[in-house]
């Protein structure tokens, strides 16, 4: 088997004073992990001198003023920030956030331009990040906008895939921002991921209700019926193998999402709530139907622990793991798909 390519990974520090700088080294001490991956992390070298003398970590970094001075194999820090930042380890500062926001700019650039594979974002925190030139909830909201496609916040481990129909908004406003529209542009945006991201050649799509029991056909919000069955029912016409809508309260504690590839969750607690519960510290967060690859770990800025050396980098390294395999998939998917003919001639003589 021929070697693989050492795909470039870019990594955006996330909120400096939380514990992406820790979980990010600690992903890369393991030498193997620099011989698959090649990490490009938008930041400054004092700062990540400074995490590695407060962690005691043995790693080596590999300052450079531009990507194209990238060096296969070593931890490579693009030369971003100013060297006057100090860490206070667990304080929300907007300078903290300000330092977040110009890692992920310079990452996403990159990611557009193809410098780097992939995308990985350390975790940022919601208020600091607030300026008047940066108003979005969170990375999913930033990266529909600066890439191509339609974003899904879809939560990735190896035996879990939940997807969301609303995510970052707040619950009094999730019933009216569900619309028969969005939820077939939801399921197809999974439909396409798990083809051409999971080589899952026909998916199976499980829904859950948007009120308490599917609504109790009508006695506990009408909802369900207006906009949520109207919608599957459709999708299911069309061929779509779509299951539901289930009542969230039993679904997975009866062990049926067993049974599906992905499922539909109409808001963030409904979906990510038992998703950390059976994946959390394996669980990855990534934004589906965009242009470009780009995952995350599946937890936040761990201000309580932060600078305290108690991190655990799992989930980060998932996040690479992931952002990786989807990749390939998709230059496979693309490959095969692009030209089926010519493939197939192919295949034809090398047998």
């Amino acid at each position: 088997m021929a070697k693989q390519k050492n795909i470039k990974v870019g990594i955006s520090i996330g909120d400096p004073n939380g514990i992406g700088g820790e979980i990010i080294l600690k992903a890369f001490e393991d030498p193997l992990m620099l011989e698959l991956y090649t990490p490009v992390i938008f930041a400054s070298t004092r700062l990540f001198s400074f995490y590695l003398k407060e962690f005691d970590l043995s790693n080596k970094i590999h300052g450079i003023k531009s990507l194209d001075d990238v060096v296969l194999g070593k931890i490579n820090v693009v030369r971003l920030l100013e060297d006057d930042f100090i860490v206070e380890w667990g304080t929300v500062s907007p300078k903290a956030g300000e330092v977040a926001i110009k890692s992920l700019r310079a990452a996403v650039e990159a990611l557009k331009e193809n410098q780097i594979n992939v995308l990985v974002t350390a975790p940022i925190h919601k208020e600091a990040i607030q300026s008047d030139d940066f108003k979005f909830p969170g990375h999913t909201d930033y990266l529909n906008q600066e890439l191509e496609g339609e974003s899904l916040m879809f939560m990735i481990s190896e035996s879990l895939r939940v997807g969301l129909i609303t995510d970052h908004v707040p619950i009094s406003e999730v019933a009216n921002q569900i619309t028969g529209k969005l939820i077939k542009s939801k399921i197809g945006t999974i439909k396409k991921s798990l083809k051409r991201d999971f080589g899952i050649t026909k998916p199976k799509i499980a829904v859950l209700g948007i009120n308490p029991h599917v609504g109790d056909n009508g006695v506990i919000g009408r909802d369900d019926q207006e906009k949520l069955i109207p919608a599957l029912e459709e999708l299911r016409e069309d061929g779509n193998i779509i299951f539901g809508p289930y009542a969230a309260d039993a679904f997975f504690g009866s062990g049926n999402y067993k049974n599906f590839d992905a499922i539909l969750a109409s808001y963030h607690d409904q979906g990510l709530v038992p998703f950390k519960t059976l994946s959390f510290g394996s669980g990855v967060n990534y934004t589906a139907g965009l242009s470009h690859v780009r995952t995350s770990p599946d937890h936040g800025t761990g201000f309580d622990i932060a600078g305290k050396n108690e991190a655990n980098p799992s989930s980060m390294i998932a996040a690479i793991h992931a952002a990786v395999a989807i990749y390939r998939n998709r230059m496979s998917y693309d490959k095969l798909t692009s030209n089926p003919l010519k493939s197939s001639s192919r295949k034809r003589r090398e047998y």
